[in-house]
């Protein structure tokens, strides 16, 4: 994948891997995991980097009670290995949090759009589908088939 590829033409390409598995028979019952062990290596390091502070090791979160606001009425940051809402989310959505953050809508995270460029963040997202239980995985590629 060389530098500047867009954040677009990065979707359209995992989402016309994926439909290619889907058609030539291969995922039958499991759609196709993305599996660009370069760009999930990638995005370990750019997660590391940048993510890790707030969101844990391995994306597991740094407190079980992600889901309970705090004084001031946030919520902490929840875990992005599969065990939160992180699935219940297309790529573009996700993509949208990282970029833009919670700030503006009363949440902690932090705008990422000036320190990661789109393939940091289309590489993160493939990192954190890639932690995610099988079920999980399924769960989120059928809900957002291309």
């Amino acid at each position: 994948m060389g530098e500047g590829m867009s954040l677009k033409r990065l979707l359209r390409l995992s989402a016309a891997v994926a439909m290619a598995a889907l058609m030539s028979g291969t995922a039958q019952a499991q759609i196709a995991r993305f599996s660009d062990e370069e760009v999930i290596a990638r995005g370990k390091r750019v997660y590391d980097a940048n993510c890790l502070a707030c969101h844990g090791v391995d994306a597991g979160g740094i407190t079980e009670d992600w889901h309970i606001p705090d004084a001031q009425g946030r919520y902490p940051p929840p875990p992005l290995n599969g065990t939160a809402h992180t699935w219940h989310h297309p790529i573009q959505a996700l993509a949208h949090v990282i970029r833009e953050g919670t700030q503006k809508q009363g949440g902690s995270m932090p705008a990422w759009k000036d320190r990661l460029t789109d393939e940091d963040v289309f590489s993160v997202i493939m990192y954190l589908s890639s932690l995610w239980p099988d079920e999980i995985y399924q769960a989120w590629a059928e809900r957002h088939e291309p």
